[in-house]
């Protein structure tokens, strides 16, 4: 067999580079975590929360006067 048909061996992992992996994704996932959120997204969930009550709301109206 030819050196091109051999299947790849799996180079053993470094822990060494795992840990900085580790410790570079944590610190990037803290530092997104940590950002505000836009107030396109608050104003967007204010208007859902707001929907729903109202669709709730009809729905106990309507519930209480096939009643």
């Amino acid at each position: 067999m030819d050196r091109m048909t051999q299947p790849q061996r799996a180079r053993p992992r470094n822990k060494q580079a795992d840990r900085e992996i580790d410790e570079n994704l944590k610190r990037a996932f803290e530092q997104v975590a940590s950002e505000p959120v836009p107030d396109r997204f608050t104003d967007l969930l204010k208007r859902l929360k707001e929907k729903e009550a109202l669709e709730k709301a009809k729905q106990s109206g309507e519930s209480t006067s096939n009643d």
